[in-house]
């Protein structure tokens, strides 16, 4: 059976753009000219929009969907929708709906996943499973194999970022070690990257959408409107089909295999010092949580209170100075810090337990 979702069926990323709304059969007429002109032929449209405050617009529903079976009939594409409830996916599917996805809000919710999965049983249709909207690998984990489990097997995930209220850059916090770890579990899954919604402002898109590629994602997913400023939802990060079409040909597709004897030996080498380095950081680890042994054993002895809040603040202050003076990311930095920091006042506390247990 041939599946849409199939990694080796491709041979370049995948791409599938649209307006975020669907608002008037024009406007969605002249977008999609526009992108099936630039060979773009997966076509993705809000209907229902679930939003986080009331007020906002949230689809017109099912009134969109007899334009899409107009434009499909005017055009040689696909059509993907999101859908959050069974009843969707009934008039989806009556509508002749190419494509579904599970949007960010409803993956959150493992009831949502199972009513929208249930209501799919025995329907042979290309589903696309965004990330929850918190940063929550199991739950992502779990939406997939509650698809898999009724029988759904052309499958994709899309990476679409995570509510983050210390982020000021993104829209959404990409946390691009979540999308590797899931790959560790569903490596034959393809990984679509939704670069508009991580970063929420279009100057941002083909930054974000670049860096997917040289994480070797398998396609975007990017919101395209034929006049985003005058846009009814998400104005602000949509790009006009002539723009994207412009950004596409920027992006740079990485090489997965290295065939060259030569390439892979330099590859070898450079790995290698890497694990050396990484060696090196785990010893300096060790000895710094030796030291951190002995300074909970000295406040135990003196009847020091082990979180000392001026010596934390000086820490968090000065490491991401020294690090951006190497060239390092103080973000990156604080953060490492703040781990490190939960470590030690868990390793003290439990000298402290320790010693009071031992008298």
């Amino acid at each position: 059976m041939e599946t849409l979702f199939n990694k080796n069926s491709h041979s370049k990323p995948l791409i599938i753009a649209g307006p975020c709304s669907i608002e008037t059969p024009e406007q969605l007429d002249n977008t999609v000219q526009e992108l099936v002109s630039q060979g773009i032929n997966l076509i993705r449209g809000g209907v229902w929009k679930p939003r986080t405050r009331p007020g906002s617009f949230e689809g017109l529903g099912s009134i969109a969907l007899p334009w899409i079976q107009e434009i499909k009939n005017k055009y040689p594409v696909k059509f993907a929708i999101e859908v959050a409830s069974a009843q969707h996916v009934e008039e989806a599917l009556a509508h002749e709906i190419d494509i579904l996805w599970v949007g960010a809000r409803s993956t959150v919710n493992p009831f949502t996943v199972q009513e929208i999965a249930e209501s799919l049983k025995g329907v042979n249709i290309p589903v696309m499973i965004k990330n929850p909207v918190n940063p929550d690998l199991s739950l992502w984990i779990g939406a997939v194999e509650r698809f898999q489990k009724i029988g759904i097997q052309d499958l994709a995930v899309i990476h679409r970022g995570f509510s983050n209220f210390r982020d000021q850059i993104h829209r959404n916090s990409p946390l691009w070690q979540i999308p590797i770890e899931f790959r560790t579990h569903f490596p034959d899954l393809m990984m679509i990257n939704d670069p508009s919604h991580i970063s929420g402002k279009r100057d941002l898109v083909p930054i974000i959408a670049q860096k997917a590629l040289d994480l070797n994602f398998d396609g975007l997913i990017i919101e395209s409107h034929c006049n985003p400023d005058q846009a009814w939802s998400d104005a602000a990060q949509q790009l006009t089909p002539k723009n994207l079409e412009f950004m596409l040909s920027q992006l740079k597709t990485r090489k997965v295999k290295f065939e060259a004897a030569e390439m892979l030996n330099q590859l070898a080498e450079i790995r290698s010092q890497i694990d050396q380095a990484d060696h090196d950081l785990l010893e300096a680890l060790h000895r710094r949580m030796q030291l951190v042994e002995k300074i909970g054993e000295y406040k135990k002895l003196n009847n020091v209170a082990v979180l000392q809040m001026e010596r934390w603040k000086e820490i968090f202050d000065s490491r991401p100075k020294w690090g951006e003076s190497l060239g390092l990311n103080p973000e990156l930095i604080q953060e490492i810090f703040g781990i490190l920091h939960q470590e030690s006042i868990r390793t003290q506390t439990e000298i402290l337990d320790k010693i009071e247990s031992n008298n």
